[in-house]
């Protein structure tokens, strides 16, 4: 099975295309809930995802019940936001046998709020000084959140392809 980062009406280009090339190197899923603020032929998204984009299973949604639609089990959806109850590291996503969804909202406004208010046990955040700054960067959540289920996964289809020609010498 997988695991899917899922963005809600992502806007800015560079942002996804970062999402992207985390996915690639992931073997996760970029699930996309439309409209987009960019063309999917932006130079910056391109740019950003560098020669990855063929390495990435992208699936596009034309809206968030599109979306919803397509999950069959909701019990595996997760909802990102500074606004939840409970940690990111809090749920259990260890079975690597069943498909995991990451849902991240608009850079700008998040996820619908009715939508937030209807799920509430679904949420999770990554916990941050709200003092300081309104929101992490959201490529930068994204690799938080999936690198934490693949933690709880031992990393289940990720190798270690680089050696150090050094670690011989031991």
């Amino acid at each position: 099975m997988a695991n899917h980062i899922v963005l809600f009406e992502p806007l800015m280009p560079a942002n996804t295309g970062n999402i992207a090339r985390t996915c690639a190197g992931t073997d996760t899923v970029l699930d996309l809930i439309e409209p987009l603020g960019f063309s999917l032929d932006d130079k910056h998204l391109k740019r950003a995802g560098l020669d990855y984009w063929d390495k990435v299973e992208i699936n596009r949604f034309k809206s968030l019940p599109d979306f919803m639609d397509s999950v069959e089990n909701k019990q595996n959806l997760f909802l990102v936001s500074k606004f939840a109850n409970q940690d990111y590291t809090d749920p259990d996503y260890s079975d690597s046998e069943q498909d995991y969804y990451f849902l991240f909202g608009k850079e700008t406004t998040g996820l619908p709020e009715p939508f937030m208010r209807k799920n509430p046990e679904k949420a999770i955040r990554i916990p941050q000084d709200d003092t300081h700054i309104r929101a992490l960067n959201l490529s930068n959540s994204c690799a938080i959140v999936i690198y934490e289920a693949l933690r709880q996964q031992n990393f289940n289809k990720l190798e270690r392809t680089h050696t150090y020609e050094h670690d011989k010498l031991k």
